[in-house]
């Protein structure tokens, strides 16, 4: 593997708490929206929370990310999945690019099935702009699964 891709990755608040097991499990499985790094190494430059609601960290998050080198900003599939998600993920994204330069991937791991289940039974997921949150995150049934 020739190229390295330096990322950063931004969670939830909610799970400020979470050591970060699903997600490097699948930037090192190269799995879930890591799965467009198959052919690259990927260096892990920044790990840190929104700050909790409307999101007071992502601004400051994504200079210190870009100074250590970040060339890409996920934020994490916790936003996605977290109930609800997160209302701010649009924000996030367009400000990150425009302030930065850097594309900004939202989805970490798979969507693990027991949220995709809970989420298509509260509905939650049904309106098109969904759709392109939801694809870099979306793997085969299997993989969700070990996600549980």
């Amino acid at each position: 593997m020739a190229n390295k891709t330096k990322i950063g990755i931004i969670i939830c608040d909610r799970y400020r708490r979470c050591a970060g097991g699903k997600c490097f499990r699948a930037l090192k499985n190269k799995e879930g929206a890591f799965s467009v790094y198959a052919h690259t190494d990927v260096e892990l430059v920044g790990y840190t929370t929104c700050d909790g609601c409307p999101g007071g960290n992502v601004e400051y998050a994504g200079d210190e990310m870009v100074r250590n080198g970040a060339e890409v900003i996920h934020l994490a599939t916790g936003l996605v999945v977290g109930y609800p998600p997160c209302p701010n993920i649009r924000t996030f994204k367009a400000l990150l690019e425009a302030r930065h330069g850097v594309k900004v991937i939202v989805g970490t791991h798979p969507i693990p099935t027991n949220y995709l289940e809970m989420h298509t039974a509260l509905g939650t997921w049904e309106a098109e702009s969904w759709t392109s949150i939801l694809e870099p995150t979306m793997a085969d049934e299997a993989t969700r699964k070990s996600y549980d």
